[in-house]
């Protein structure tokens, strides 16, 4: 049966359907899912700045009872829907699992966020006159989400966007449909207007494109690549709709000479390797010193050797298959282009036969490679990582931040004096220190520098810069009596 699209509160079939299947085992059919018309894609922003202004009426305890019971929802049955999102999106099962739990904690968060929206008030420079600020709604605010994270990334946006009184039409990622409409279901079933939550499925081309070039969007909340990023900022200046993008990086791991070698390669292989290195946070730059290099290397190169690929469901699985055939094809792509340039395969970096068929490949490690080459300038989001060489915490500073992106940065040191430097001159938006450059608390801001974000901060208290609007109200009210 087709799993349909929510269009102005109704669950309607679309123009077309596609399949969704299983990375880990292609036999596996999760479903059939609807691609949306232009026309639907048109009613649904309609009714959406309807309900918007209904929604936005609702006092704070009822919106917090609605943010609580998707929360809650969510946390309850993190196993099953981990389970769909792992089935689905080829991710190990803990990490399905833990991602569904933590787009829970979103919901719960931005929940008791709809309680706490104080403004600030002040007096005047003209006598008798008070000032009152306070944040309104935006609008209508259409949410485009990837298929790496497709239930928490779209939920640290979906929640502040209710939160703050908004309307949402969803366009989520067509390679993850079915964590998408699990979501939606969630949300439909709430003490809501009829269509203030909007599933859209359909191609970015057609569907995403008419979104953004939408004359009654207020805002667009975006994570995906530079180059659609770019095009989505192009259409939306033409309305001067608001705009926030997450969009590519290449971030790197510093490992000092007097760091805890084993901590080091744990926290490599973990921020390289997980998910399938298909994070916007993943350890793609590994900048070692000199002085622990070869050691560091015998330990990383012989910890990605022992990497269990397997099926996402399989208990013991370390790392599961790649998205999609397109993707293991990119991948293998800049392996070969990597070994062009110079770089030495230490390991990994091959397409895999497994026992089910499915997209795999296994985690490679590039040696001798410098930052100028292309493997060290583009985002692969990829199983693969890169060691450099350097001889000092100025070299390693440096080639930190020779970089176009700015989203993660990480350094692994005993001394509390470069961990400071590091952390006030890293050029990103995000500074680990002996923790890897992958995972970020949900109630601070999260958000990166150069062409890995354009906009205002998600998460935490910062989402508010994107999801409200300020108003600034000036009164006289006269004298008393």
């Amino acid at each position: 049966m087709t799993k349909l699209n929510l269009i102005a509160g109704e669950w309607l079939a679309g123009e077309s359907e596609i399949e969704n299947r299983n990375p880990s085992d292609l036999s596996d059919l999760i479903g059939l899912f609807a691609q949306a018309s232009p026309d639907q894609l048109d009613a649904t922003i309609e009714q959406a700045r309807r309900a918007q202004a209904e929604w936005a009426a609702y006092g704070p305890e009822r919106k917090q009872a609605v943010l609580m019971a998707i929360g809650t929802e969510l946390m309850a049955r993190a196993e099953e829907l981990g389970t769909l999102l792992s089935r689905e999106e080829g991710k190990p099962l803990a990490e399905g699992k833990g991602e569904v739990y933590r787009a829970g904690q979103f919901f719960t968060y931005y929940a008791a966020e709809c309680l706490r929206q104080l403004g600030e008030n002040a007096d005047s420079v003209r006598p008798g006159v008070e000032i009152d600020v306070r944040r309104e709604p935006v609008g209508v605010v259409a949410v485009i989400s990837p298929w790496n994270f497709p239930t928490a990334t779209a939920s640290w946006k979906i929640a502040p966007a209710l939160c703050y009184g908004n309307a949402v039409v969803w366009k989520p990622a067509n390679l993850t449909p079915a964590s998408a409409v699990a979501l939606t279901e969630i949300i439909s079933r709430q003490d809501i207007p009829k269509g203030l939550f909007s599933l859209v499925m359909g191609a970015g081309g057609a569907i995403g494109q008419r979104l953004v070039d939408s004359p009654d969007i207020d805002a667009i909340s975006f994570t995906g690549s530079v180059p659609v990023g770019r095009r989505i900022a192009a259409a939306a200046v033409q309305n001067l709709t608001k705009v926030q993008m997450e969009m590519g990086s290449k971030n790197a791991l510093a490992v000092m000479e007097d760091a805890d070698l084993d901590l080091a390669v744990s926290l490599a292989l973990g921020g390289a390797f997980g998910g399938s290195g298909q994070k916007c946070t993943a350890s793609s730059r590994l900048v070692v010193h000199a002085a622990v290099h070869d050691a560091f290397v015998e330990k990383l190169v012989a910890g990605a050797r022992a990497m269990k690929v397997g099926h996402a469901l399989e208990a013991g699985t370390e790392m599961g298959p790649v998205v999609s055939a397109e993707q293991l094809e990119a991948n293998l792509a800049y392996v070969a282009l990597g070994q062009s340039e110079g770089a030495e395969l230490a390991c990994g970096g091959t397409r895999l036969e497994m026992p089910h068929d499915g997209h795999y490949m296994s985690p490679g490690v590039f040696l001798n490679t410098t930052n100028a080459m292309r493997i060290n300038r583009e985002e692969m989001f990829a199983p693969l990582t890169s060691v450099i060489r350097v001889d000092g915490y100025e070299e390693a500073l440096a080639t930190v931040n020779d970089t176009r992106f700015g989203l993660t940065s990480g350094i692994v040191t005993k001394s509390l004096a470069r961990a400071t430097h590091f952390r006030r001159n890293a050029r990103t938006g995000v500074v680990t220190v002996n923790l890897p450059t992958a995972g970020t608390d949900y109630h601070v801001p999260f958000g990166g520098r150069g062409e890995s974000s354009y906009g205002p901060r998600e998460q935490g208290r910062a989402a508010a810069e994107f999801y409200t609007t300020v108003k600034t109200a000036y009164i006289s009210a006269g004298a008393p009596g």
